[in-house]
């Protein structure tokens, strides 16, 4: 009987835990709707200023911002990583990280140093270990970050650029294709180009007041911070799309062992019962 009490507790235990799984995964969808209505909320924004950066980028030759400055030499990297500060989300985390290692791993062959901004717990945890030189961080932003909050950590990585101590900026994150679908990526940030600016159609020029240098520098800083932004939303919206897909598996797989756990006790209990009646008939028979 002992046999069938321990499989009795084991039933319960994985019963609640598939409450608690079943519940992450209600919670975690309830959070991609509103997390996902976030993130599309703030791109039209970063679209407009988009087109405002790429207009002032070619109004105003004589000045060259130094977000815009391409460095001859490549000696010194900065990156700013993306994370969650919690985990039951699947592979989301680890798959970024790799990405991040082997790309840092690449830089170091080269021999380039690095600055590593980190936001999120389990990106900060993974670098500490590794012994990165993290020179700012942010965790704890919550399911509603807002710019304040990373603002600091960041202009740390975008003062050194713009100073010249770096010679690129990276940022790494897992972007947000759909609920189950979320890939990491790499992309460079500083100096901005290419697809980051895109070509105005046709050129308009300003007037700047008080100063250019002021003007487009504030407004490229505007733009990279929102694109920072963006992709903590996204981020956050492959998380939440993670931990509910992982916690939906989860839930499943806590099903399939219930039914072969229960199955096992049947069986358990129905050889207990044939060897009680075995031993009755053997000692009426022997009396």
């Amino acid at each position: 009987m002992s046999g069938l009490r321990e499989i009795r507790a084991k039933i319960s235990t994985v019963q609640n835990l598939q409450k608690l799984t079943h519940a992450m995964e209600m919670v975690a969808q309830s959070k991609i709707r509103k997390v996902r209505d976030r993130m599309n909320a703030a791109r039209p924004y970063g679209e407009m200023i988009r087109n405002v950066c790429a207009h002032m980028s070619h109004a105003h030759p004589e000045y060259k911002s130094p977000y815009l400055h391409q460095h001859e030499t490549s000696n010194r990297a900065g990156l700013i990583l993306i994370t969650s500060d919690k985990g039951m989300c699947g592979a989301l985390n680890s798959n970024l990280l790799k990405l991040a290692y082997q790309q840092m791993k690449h830089w170091q062959e080269q021999g380039q140093e690095i600055e590593i901004c980190t936001i999120g717990a389990k990106g900060m945890s993974f670098l500490r270990r590794a012994n990165a030189n993290i020179v700012s961080h942010a965790v704890g932003i919550g399911d509603t970050p807002r710019m304040q909050q990373l603002a600091l950590p960041v202009g740390r990585i975008l003062d050194a650029y713009k100073s010249g101590e770096l010679d690129s900026v990276h940022i790494c994150y897992t972007k947000f294709v759909n609920t189950i679908v979320h890939q990491p990526v790499m992309e460079q940030l500083l100096p901005l180009k290419g697809e980051m600016l895109g070509s105005p159609f046709g050129y308009w020029d300003y007037i700047y007041e008080p100063d250019p240098k002021v003007i487009v520098d504030e407004t490229l800083r505007r733009y990279i911070e929102a694109l920072i932004f963006l992709a903590v939303a996204e981020n956050m919206a492959s998380e939440q799309g993670a931990r509910m897909v992982a916690m939906k598996a989860a839930s499943d797989n806590a099903t399939h062992v219930i039914e072969e756990l229960k199955m096992i006790y049947h069986k358990t209990r129905q050889a207990a019962i044939t060897e009680e009646i075995t031993e009755i008939i053997s000692g009426a028979a022997a009396v």
